[in-house]
């Protein structure tokens, strides 16, 4: 009998492989992060708003004013995390600011217990921890494109980038409500409206090439990455969900070596070792682990996932 994870199981794993690829999509589009920004909310928003209205689920959909508000600020957050993880790629490289940014499941569990009064146990704090000094060892070893020091702002956009997805996430759990397919459309076009002002002064490439990538970006690294995402997340156990979020990085570090010559040291190697293991280690919770996950958000895949939403 056929196993009924097995299409789950590689919508999900084509979802993270695809999330490890965007950093090249970005750079090679030559466009700055807010015009790159500007473009994956309007295609991608544009096609998830078409693929609702197939579906039928914006016809009855019937927001409240809260629900709105919500969406909008998650937006807000979600597309400022988008444009500071961008603009991290060139001043550190791929694989080092997409591992920094897996620290943002730890922010988020921060967060709940600053907000919610959420418990925060030992586990975590020593996880967080671990993934902080992870960074720590990144930042000062790690190299660029060029062979040269990471410059130390690009590991803290990385970081920012982390706190705003977090913050997304967080604001996401208040809408559960919600499909995730409606979230993700509404937030990319708060995105858009946000970020228009901006093309007058990071405007758009101007060359044929340069437009296609952020097509691309728009429709299978947004678009369709999120449709295999949230058609996958709710049907696997949380622990395959958990395991298959390293196929993002590790995806992410491999383009970065063999696309863009970064040559990985023993140094950085071990740092980001130490905050994908923190980020990524699996919670303790007996058989109650194997529930799959409920999908929350309708936030970016650009990062690691907690049960509690896709990327």
């Amino acid at each position: 009998m056929k196993n009924p994870e097995s299409r789950p199981l590689l919508q999900w794993s084509a979802a993270m492989a695809l999330s490890g690829t965007i950093g090249a999509v970005v750079l090679e589009s030559g466009a700055a992060a807010p015009a790159v920004a500007f473009a994956r909310c309007v295609v991608g928003g544009l096609l998830l708003v078409l693929w609702c209205l197939a579906r039928g689920w914006l016809q009855t959909w019937r927001p409240t004013r809260r629900d709105l508000l919500l969406a909008a600020l998650g937006g807000v957050l979600l597309v400022g995390n988008w444009v500071l993880l961008f603009a991290s790629y060139a001043l550190s490289s791929i694989g080092v600011s997409t591992v920094v940014y897996h620290t943002q499941p730890l922010i988020l569990v921060g967060l709940a217990a600053a907000f919610l009064g959420e418990k925060v146990s030992k586990s975590h704090l020593a996880r967080g921890g671990i993934a902080f000094a992870g960074v720590i060892v990144i930042s000062l070893s790690a190299d660029g494109d060029d062979g040269k020091p990471v410059r130390l702002a690009g590991i803290a956009l990385a970081l920012g980038a982390a706190v705003l997805y977090a913050g997304a996430s967080f604001v996401a759990k208040q809408l559960k409500h919600i499909r995730p397919h409606l979230l993700a459309a509404v937030q990319c076009a708060v995105g858009a409206v946000l970020l228009a002002p901006a093309l007058a002064f990071t405007p758009l490439p101007h060359s044929t090439s340069g437009l296609l990538w952020l097509v691309l970006l728009g429709t299978v690294h947004t678009a369709v990455m999120y449709v295999l995402m949230y058609a996958s997340i709710g049907k696997l156990p949380t622990t395959t969900v958990a395991l298959l979020s390293y196929l993002y990085p590790v995806v992410a570090v491999i383009v970065d070596m063999a696309v863009f010559g970064h040559r990985l040291s023993w140094p950085e190697g071990l740092g980001m070792l130490a905050v994908l293991a923190a980020a990524l280690a699996p919670q303790r919770g007996g058989r109650a682990a194997r529930k799959p996950p409920v999908v929350t958000r309708g936030s970016d895949p650009c990062g690691t996932r907690t049960p509690v939403r896709p990327r």
